[in-house]
């Protein structure tokens, strides 16, 4: 088993996940589907309209992607590309790279730097590296420490236009001022990314409504994993 996969496994073996899953899937169930209907279009609507010119952020979070040995895939490459594009137009005054990986290997966001500086940034460029997160509410956690008060101000988050919402959605419960870039220049919905959306849209539904039922009934230990 992967690393990648034992954390997968891990999460979702966790009790305030499940206990998360199953509200949110009560919810979809008692709905037929509604809820997790309104979830997907939430996604695909983010994912159309995100703008890939951030119009206040100073800081910018680029979203790493998983790389087996080494390897970045299309839309790793589209982030880098986007990276690039904003760095060469109107410089922010930080730009974080977001990523860990498995043990003995690189990074993500030593893969992103490395990216980067074969795109044109020189060594000198301010980048912060959060090379110790999984996945994407570890990745914006541990930004929210390496940035301290720099976090106030508001931040762009950087990623894949499918995965924008999700990204919004566990910065703004963390305290993230926060506008969305999308590494493409528009949305593709082909096959890969229906199944993309959807994938997020269950994500979503169940962090959100598992937030929601949380607070509800005052379950601090379950609201202390997404704030």
């Amino acid at each position: 088993m992967t690393s990648r996969s034992a954390h997968r496994l891990a999460l979702f073996a966790d009790r305030d996940v499940l206990h998360a899953m199953a509200v949110a899937g009560a919810a979809c169930l008692f709905s037929a589907g509604l809820v997790y209907l309104g979830y997907l279009v939430h996604v695909l609507r983010v994912a159309r309209r995100a703008s890939c010119r951030p119009q206040h952020g100073n800081c910018v979070l680029l979203f790493g992607k998983h790389s087996p040995q080494g390897r970045i895939d299309h839309d790793f490459e589209a982030r880098l590309d986007r990276a690039a594009s904003l760095w060469k137009s109107s410089p922010p005054a930080s730009l974080v790279l977001l990523g860990g990986g498995a043990p003995g290997e690189v990074t993500e966001a030593e893969l992103a730097r490395a990216g980067l500086r074969a795109r044109g940034m020189t060594d000198d460029t301010p980048l912060l590296l959060e090379s110790d997160s999984r996945d994407t509410l570890q990745n914006l956690r541990n930004a929210r420490t390496l940035l301290g008060e720099r976090m106030r101000s508001r931040v762009t988050l950087l990623s894949s236009r499918y995965h924008l919402a999700r990204c919004a959605l566990f910065a703004r419960q963390l305290g993230f001022d926060v506008e969305l870039c999308a590494a493409e220049p528009h949305l593709r919905l082909d096959p890969r990314t229906w199944l993309r959306l959807v994938g997020e849209a269950g994500y979503v539904c169940m962090t959100d409504v598992g937030a929601r039922w949380a607070r509800l009934i005052g379950h601090r230990r379950m609201l202390a994993r997404v704030s």
